[in-house]
């Protein structure tokens, strides 16, 4: 596949970009580097190579999720500079 000036314009009407000249110059000789690149790499022989699903073999050790009550409300609201009854009472942020 090559890229050319056509494809640019597609990709910077998609994208919503806009190049200059000499920008389109250099990201059509980076895309068919790219491109060159990912050509090569069908070259490799692939047969009997198992498709790769997660990188490593290591599992999650996850921990069970404990509900511990360490401060209560009365405790938590006692720093509040504003408090109403069971609540913290902020600045009012929008306008109705």
């Amino acid at each position: 596949m090559d890229i050319n000036n056509e494809t640019i314009d597609r990709l910077a009407e998609l994208a919503k970009l806009e190049f200059s000249i000499i920008e389109k110059e250099s990201l059509k000789k980076d895309l068919n580097s790219i491109i060159s690149y990912f050509e090569k790499l069908n070259e490799v022989n692939t047969d009997n190579v198992e498709p790769l699903i997660f990188m490593t073999d290591e599992v999650n050790r996850l921990r069970e999720d404990v509900v511990i009550q360490n401060t209560s409300k009365q405790e938590a609201l006692l720093n509040a500079p504003a408090k109403d009854s069971d609540y913290f009472r902020v600045p009012k942020v929008l306008d109705k």
